[in-house]
């Protein structure tokens, strides 16, 4: 791939984080051009990603919606409908040029479907000639094998217009995503992204509390002997969750709200048999109660191990409990 003289479509990410960057790199290489706008951004981290690995700066959302044939937006969960309402504005602004072919904004946030019905509703009053795809991103970010073949997270997607039947170049698009189109209705897809990460994202908050409490009796060596003997698939499950977890918890505090609220208005679940509220304030206290808050991706320095993890928690609970009293 990446020997076509023109690209087969520009793609417009928002943002440049860790999985923006792994689809940037996935398209690139197989011939799209990918562009953002990262001139609001507080530091030059995000500009430096980008330009790092060949995506193209522009100045403007508006620049961004007169040059993309297609918008990706994968921000933190807080940022979902702040991000879709820069864009309405800006395909909304009197120097948003006309086109042959119609915009596509794809939203791909870990948001509740009642989220992606808002954002819906945003396009629809405001911007109705961009077409909406409602989705998820399930799995990690895409990244290249020593063969050259490409792992790749599953999108689905839904709603009423089919990126596959897409100008330019969306069956090729969708392939090359690996875009599953689950239903025609706004927020299925998130709602499926939702259901998926509570399993595992739920899991791994028990995790923290169970090793943490383990730690503070001085009992942890014992919980992993006995979970490798009597569950050793929770074993392994429970210290791959407490390693990754750390970069990733203050993007998924709003993540466990939105969680929460899919389970009330599309479960049917009461608040009060609402388990993930709570499991949000987990990772609150771990993303601004703890050092690990503090962890990048690109350099990890603590919660390498799940003992790690414990510790820096219990001295964290520790902390709290002092500064209540």
């Amino acid at each position: 791939m990446g020997s076509q003289a023109s690209p087969l479509a520009t793609v417009g990410i928002l943002s440049i984080g860790d999985m923006g960057v792994g689809i940037a790199r996935l398209l690139i290489a197989h011939d799209y051009r990918c562009i953002t706008n990262a001139s609001d951004r507080r530091h030059d981290a995000t500009r430096d990603r980008a330009q790092k690995n060949s995506v193209a700066l522009v100045d403007s959302d508006i620049d961004l919606c007169n040059t993309a044939d297609y918008i990706l937006s994968i921000v933190p969960p807080r940022d979902a409908l702040a991000t879709a309402q820069r864009i309405v504005d800006a395909s909304s602004h009197a120097d948003f040029k006309g086109r042959n072919n119609p915009l596509y904004f794809i939203d791909l946030n870990a948001i509740s479907p009642r989220s992606a019905r808002q954002i819906s509703d945003l396009f629809s009053k405001a911007s109705p000639d961009v077409r909406l795809i409602d989705g998820g991103i399930i799995g990690g970010p895409p990244s290249q094998k020593p063969d050259g073949t490409w792992s790749r997270p599953s999108v689905p997607v839904s709603g009423p217009h089919k990126l596959s039947e897409a100008q330019p170049s969306g069956k090729q698009l969708a392939e090359t995503l690996n875009v599953k189109h689950v239903s025609d209705s706004i927020g299925a897809a998130t709602g499926l992204k939702m259901c998926f990460a509570s399993l595992s994202k739920g899991f791994t908050a028990l995790a923290i509390e169970s090793f943490t409490t383990a730690h503070n009796l001085g009992v942890t060596d014992q919980l992993r002997a006995h979970l490798e003997e009597y569950n050793p698939m929770a074993a392994k499950t429970a210290e791959w969750g407490l390693v990754s977890m750390p970069p990733k918890a203050y993007r998924w505090i709003h993540e466990m709200d939105e969680i929460a609220e899919t389970f009330e208005t599309d479960g049917g679940f009461e608040r009060d048999e609402s388990i993930f509220r709570p499991i949000a304030r987990v990772y609150d206290l771990v993303a601004n109660g703890t050092e690990l808050g503090e962890e990048v991706t690109e350099d990890r320095k603590r919660g390498k191990t799940a003992d790690d993890v414990a510790q820096i928690m219990g001295a964290g609970t520790k902390r709290r409990k002092e500064k209540a009293e």
